[in-house]
């Protein structure tokens, strides 16, 4: 069994996010970026079902500038054989459904039985590219998982709702998005980082695949959040509560 995991580049999540003065977006200058989390996730279930005999191969695959190759490499040092880089140009901004779209190619290219995704990217928290892949492939999905078994050619994905969980079972090829209690990412050792250098890593330029970007969504305005108010503590009645309220206009 084949399986491929997409992942995403972005802002490190111990790295404070700077906006710019001009409020077009987010400031990326000298800012360290890395694997985004819930992709991190599907790369370690990838490499924990080849390492349990149940996949034969583990493919990671981005769509970014030539800089998405760092991650890549990230991904491979976790466990996974080899890449796929689908290179656009740095100014190209890309919406979900683009990038399903691109995914989509390289599914058909690949063929995996299994395509793992994060449930969600930390920068823009769509959640929206695993689904519409689904649905583009016209593939069983299921989403949010936090136990995935794989029993022949089929896959059983329990997932958490609000009333508890929900197990589901369907065949495969199928699509999987991961969420944080599914593992628990292992560090790259320095050997595995040294032997990610020399695994193979194929770069498809945008050109070359038969697509063009809709331009559906675009960015008005960034801002930060408002910062919190200072506690206060009101002990003589709720009239002088409610009064202290309206004067912070919360009320």
């Amino acid at each position: 069994m084949k399986i491929l995991v997409a992942v995403k580049r972005v802002i490190d999540h111990n790295v404070k996010v700077r906006v710019k003065a001009d409020g077009s977006g987010i400031d990326l200058a000298n800012v360290k970026m890395a694997i985004n989390p819930f992709d991190e996730i599907a790369v370690e279930e990838a490499v924990r079902l080849k390492e349990a005999g149940k996949a034969t191969e583990v493919i990671a695959v981005s769509v970014g500038d030539i800089s998405y190759q760092e991650t890549l490499r990230s991904a491979m040092a976790i466990g996974a054989d080899r890449a796929i880089l689908v290179q656009r140009p740095a100014e190209l901004t890309l919406e979900p459904l683009d990038i399903a779209r691109l995914l989509q190619q390289v599914v058909e290219r690949e063929q995996p039985s299994l395509i793992l995704l994060g449930k969600q990217a930390i920068d823009d928290d769509c959640n929206q590219t695993g689904q519409m892949l689904s649905a583009l492939l016209d593939y069983p999905q299921a989403t949010f998982a936090s136990q995935i078994l794989v029993q022949g050619q089929s896959l059983q994905v329990t997932r958490e709702i609000d009333g508890g969980l929900e197990t589901l079972e369907m065949p495969l090829p199928a699509v999987v998005t991961t969420d944080l209690r599914l593992n628990e990412p292992r560090y790259a050792t320095l050997p595995n980082i040294m032997k990610a250098k020399k695994k193979p890593l194929d770069i498809i330029d945008i050109t070359e695949m038969n697509f063009s970007p809709l331009d559906q969504v675009k960015t008005i305005n960034v801002s930060e959040p408002k910062k919190r108010m200072g506690q206060c503590t009101l002990l003589s009645s709720a009239a002088a509560l409610v009064s202290e309220l309206q004067a912070k206009e919360i009320l």
